[in-house]
């Protein structure tokens, strides 16, 4: 009967530092792939990699050999976060009597008491409770100063680490291609739009955000971010492990330059130079820029400020009944920047969703001055981007029901509104009045001031030119049927 030959090899990473990789996704996860130096032995192989992270999900660990020098096998793989902490080794020592560094006394003198761990209070995942020490024969439900504890232990470890039983074919040193999902990492990207003071053209500049909270420093990585939204089912990410055990088996591949490319339901972007992302550290890196965008500004004015949806459960006699329903005014007009998403334009790449920061830069000193923000989605190749910076100064809206004239007998209903825009600019501008018809279904407008753009089946738009100093009316009459 043949002795199965075992080899311990313990593995201290950094270990080719430069070939780590990671593709993160802004679910706070990421895939997380490493080379290993192996020298195997014919048989059984105990193997430690103690460059794991803290939330590494144990079951989606990979590790092959790239080159093929080896069958390589896992026959069996520990997991273990449980690093070395105070509460660690005081559960270690239940049961033993150690020293324990007293405060120092009045007179500043420091020295040792000698207590016995009874309850360590150390709960492994969990919340830990108080601990108890006897210490001359007396329990104490705290601990009488700092522990002095005589050894680290046998088992103690002092980074996330994983443990392997590794089969091989033969004797060979191989560099292995290690590939895992961990959480705590996340990205976000965010945007700033400089415009001059007078103008509509940009300059954008876009960020990515890096949070670290993996329990790992990462030396060095190329880097690679997954956008898009994902599924979870169960309390995990099942969406995205397919596209990250898909990426995982891919070589990566940078130029000089951010470049994307669909992946899946999904677009994967890749930074063009390594990034060393240190645990526990926010950083920021620019992945893309765009000058002399083309935008232009709208002015939108909502006067009713109704959503319908809020109201969708009311019933027909609900929505004609009451006279005053939707003749609120809203005073604010809203300004809107929009700009088309096209390489034509200075941009033509899918935007990630986030923050974006608007600045106008003052001519008589050259200093930016933030004007607004707001949050844009995930923004495909070729697509608008309208985003809302607030409410104009010198732009005024009133509107309010004029005329309202219920027939139940005749089963209809005409309404009428008028809108005043007032422009206290120095320029002229062009208001778009928007206004949604929320009394029911069948509706036709049977006078108008001026003419109007039906936007769906309850929604209809005026644009409405003032000029500087004007005041600027515009009417309508509706009629409802059923």
């Amino acid at each position: 009967m043949k002795t199965a030959t075992l080899l311990s090899i313990a593995l201290t990473l950094p270990l080719f530092a430069a070939e780590t990789a990671l593709t993160v996704y802004n679910k706070n996860f990421a895939v997380v792939r490493d080379i290993v130096d192996l020298s195997l032995v014919k048989g059984v192989n105990d193997v430690t990699y103690n460059g794991a992270t803290l939330s590494l999900e144990p079951d989606s660990v990979i590790l092959r050999d790239r080159a093929g020098k080896a069958k390589l096998s896992i026959l069996e793989q520990s997991y273990r976060k449980d690093v070395a902490s105070e509460g660690m080794l005081l559960a270690m020592f239940e049961g033993k009597t150690i020293d324990f560094l007293a405060p120092p006394n009045a007179d500043g003198e420091q020295f040792t008491v000698q207590g016995k761990i009874v309850r360590s209070g150390y709960s492994p995942g969990g919340r830990s409770g108080t601990p108890i020490i006897e210490v001359d024969g007396k329990l104490r439900f705290s601990l009488p100063g700092q522990p002095m504890f005589p050894s680290l232990g046998d088992s103690t470890i002092l980074k996330p680490a994983l443990g392997w039983k590794l089969g091989s074919d033969r004797k060979a040193d191989i560099n292995a291609e290690l590939s895992y999902i961990t959480g705590g990492l996340s990205w976000q990207s965010s945007y700033n739009l400089v415009l001059p003071e007078k103008g509509t053209t940009i300059d954008m500049v876009g960020w990515v955000t890096f949070d670290n909270r993996s329990g790992k420093t990462f030396e060095d990585a190329d880097i690679k971010l997954m956008a898009g939204d994902v599924n979870k089912i169960a309390g995990a990410p099942q969406a995205a492990y397919r596209a990250a055990r898909l990426e995982m088996a891919k070589d990566n591949s940078f130029g000089g330059a951010v470049t994307q490319k669909a992946f899946d339901e999904f677009h994967l972007y890749t930074l063009p130079r390594r990034v060393t992302l240190r645990d526990k550290e926010t950083k920021q890196v620019e992945f893309m820029r765009g000058e002399g965008v083309k935008s232009k500004t709208i002015y939108e004015y909502d006067g009713a400020g109704l959503r319908w949806q809020n109201y969708s459960s009311w019933n027909p006699d609900q929505l004609r009944g009451r006279r005053d329903f939707g003749a609120k005014a809203n005073k604010k007009i809203n300004v809107v920047r929009e700009f088309q998403n096209t390489k034509e334009n200075g941009l033509g790449i899918p935007l990630p969703a986030g923050k974006v920061r608007f600045y106008r830069q003052d001519e008589a000193d050259g200093r930016m001055e933030f004007t607004g923000e707001n949050m844009i989605d995930h923004t495909p190749q070729g697509e608008d981007v309208r985003l809302s910076i607030g409410d104009s100064f010198d732009l005024v809206g009133e509107r309010k029901q004029t005329d309202y004239q219920l027939d139940n007998r005749g089963r209809k209903l005409t309404e009428t509104f008028e809108i005043t825009l007032t422009n206290r600019k120095k320029e002229p501008v062009t208001i778009t009045v928007q206004e949604e018809m929320i009394r029911g279904g069948n509706w036709e407008i049977i006078e108008k001031s001026d003419d109007f753009k039906k936007l769906d089946s309850r929604r209809v738009t005026f644009d409405v030119p003032v000029k500087p100093d004007e005041k600027r009316k515009v009417t309508y009459s509706v009629r409802y049927t059923w």
